[in-house]
């Protein structure tokens, strides 16, 4: 299929109302921008992995951490409400303004650090054999919150199936398979981001995996979840 670029993007700002400056702070006895450099600088698939960040101390973390910092974004880039798809276009237009041009961007967000190499490449693999605009990482919704039994309240108040059928499917053996994402990677096409202004487009594929140890960081109680997983994997590496 000849030479399929992907660009491994780590976004990581300055700011965080969640839990001040989560993306330098140490989780276990490295910081927690380490876990995702580490996982994306594993993969074979990336042709090259970058960090968009802001501030100056989490660009010398991620230097430290083995990740290139090639440009600062713009501060306007880096607001508690920041949509990330400006941030990749960001990224992107940077990076090709050098002559480097990409097939598509690997999102690999800090917040969430335990994923794994083999999974990166997985996603890589299926978007490049696939005509999918894009691949995420997802895990299996459990049953009693398969959208075949979520009720949602209408204008009314009255409780109305999530996908519109009149009745529930009876039985847990009936129920089609769900999933939700997981947050570990998204990898898109460029021209759907840069034409489409959107990380998802309208093929998506799911590459699902099964997760003894899962953690999105946003608050403390997140954090706390996140040290015991890495205290685990400490002890067992």
């Amino acid at each position: 299929m000849g030479d399929f670029r992907v660009l491994g993007l780590v976004p990581a700002r300055g700011g965080s109302k969640g839990l001040s400056r989560k993306n330098v702070r140490c989780l276990g006895e490295q910081p927690l921008l380490a876990y995702t450099a580490r996982s994306a600088l594993e993969a074979r698939r990336l042709t090259r992995v970058v960090l968009s960040t802001d501030d100056a101390e989490i660009a010398a973390v991620g230097h430290r951490v083995g990740l290139e910092v090639p440009f600062l974004r713009p501060p306007g880039l880096a607001l508690d409400d920041t949509p990330m798809v400006p941030v990749v276009r960001h990224a992107l237009e940077a990076l090709e303004s050098n002559g480097e041009r990409y097939d598509a961007v690997c999102l690999l967000q800090p917040t969430v650090p335990f994923r794994e190499a083999t999974e990166i490449d997985r996603c890589v693999e299926l978007l490049q054999e696939s005509t999918a605009d894009t691949v995420i990482t997802v895990a299996a919704v459990p049953a009693i919150y398969n959208p075949h039994w979520v009720f949602l309240a209408d204008a009314e108040g009255f409780l109305r199936l999530s996908t519109g059928e009149a009745e529930p499917i009876g039985r847990r053996q009936d129920l089609p398979p769900a999933y939700h994402r997981d947050g570990s990677v998204y990898v898109t096409r460029r021209e759907v981001v840069m034409g489409q202004a959107t990380l998802f487009g309208a093929r998506v594929l799911g590459h699902s995996v099964q997760r003894t140890a899962h953690v999105n960081i946003d608050g403390p109680a997140d954090w706390a979840v996140a040290e015991s997983i890495a205290a685990g994997r400490e002890v067992h590496q």
